[in-house]
């Protein structure tokens, strides 16, 4: 049984690395997708998890499993693509540590997963199942994402969902927004940041946006807040959560690495979500926010992903 499964995108971050002595700007070749740094996450932390995806049959793609499997996360529905190139991202760093992309994505590997490729066994022997939006930009991997989110719910997993907006991955705002709104009712724990507010919910303020997803059918929201920490609202009420302050040196991966260490409390409570109270929402928040405290401090999402044992030093 795996504490949590995620399907979605898995590709290359180009990471800001500086200069070259002749001036030339440096990238650093670090693993990413969102999803998977939520199982990174997951397992630095003692969860057992499985990821369902799609790279490509290239240098960048024996990588990315490679770094999956060193990170025990399972990969047997993590199929390798012949015919199209694993996706890479190029991020940059401003001084503060915050980040802007460029995607080699056309298409990518990871959009061309096919609902029959998806392995239903492992979604079935999972409590959480897990899912970002950019899966949903591209056919075939959208039908692949709804006919798992179907399988999901039909085996009773405890649902997930990180939207994740990439603009430059969608055609227009409006697109996206439609898109992302698409799978809400299918939700039982959702975490969206301060940005995504207006697209997810038609409002910037993350109270009334969290309440719009729980009338919606969530459980339990979080809206992340940057260095703020995050809001959280459950049926009892919504609180905000202050971060542990740190000085940022990458902040690729600090959503994914609040949100693994959500879930993986969320896990350990073994509550359902219809009875996580806003207490136990904000334990899991605080959680979340001493994960992501550790990630940031160094650069790259899945190489910095922290032990449970550094959390719970900082939580200590």
């Amino acid at each position: 049984m795996f504490a949590v499964t995620a399907l979605g995108e898995l590709l290359i971050d180009f990471t800001d690395a500086g200069t070259s002595a002749a001036g030339q700007k440096l990238f650093e070749r670090n693993p990413g997708g969102a999803p998977a740094n939520v199982l990174v996450a997951l397992e630095r932390l003692g969860m057992s998890c499985a990821f369902i995806g799609k790279v490509g049959d290239d240098m960048h793609g024996e990588f990315l499993r490679a770094t999956l499997v060193a990170n025990d996360v399972n990969c047997d529905g993590l199929v390798s693509d012949p015919e199209h190139f694993t996706t890479l991202a190029f991020v940059a760093l401003s001084e503060d540590g915050e980040r802007t992309f460029s995607f080699a994505r056309k298409p990518g590997a990871d959009t061309q997963l096919r609902p029959e490729e998806v392995d239903t066994r492992i979604i079935r022997n999972s409590k959480v199942f897990h899912v970002g939006s950019l899966s949903l930009t591209d056919e075939p991997a959208r039908s692949a994402t709804m006919a798992a989110l179907e399988a999901a719910k039909a085996a009773g997993c405890v649902m997930s969902y990180d939207p994740n907006y990439r603009s430059s991955l969608w055609p227009s705002a409006e697109v996206a927004s439609g898109h992302m709104r698409s799978i809400v009712g299918y939700m039982d724990l959702i975490k969206i940041s301060c940005e995504e507010c207006e697209l997810m919910c038609g409002t910037t303020d993350p109270q009334a946006a969290a309440q719009v997803l729980l009338d919606q059918g969530a459980k339990v929201v979080c809206v992340t807040l940057d260095a703020d920490g995050a809001y959280v609202a459950t049926k009892d009420g919504g609180a905000t959560v202050p971060s542990f302050r740190v000085e940022a040196v990458d902040t690729t991966g600090a959503g994914d690495s609040f949100w693994g260490g959500f879930l993986c409390a969320f896990v350990d409570s073994r509550t359902s979500p219809a009875d996580v109270t806003l207490e136990d929402a904000k334990g899991f928040a605080r959680f979340g926010n001493a994960v992501a405290s550790l990630c940031v401090r160094s650069r790259g999402a899945i190489p910095s992903m922290p032990t449970l044992a550094e959390v719970e030093k900082v939580l200590g």
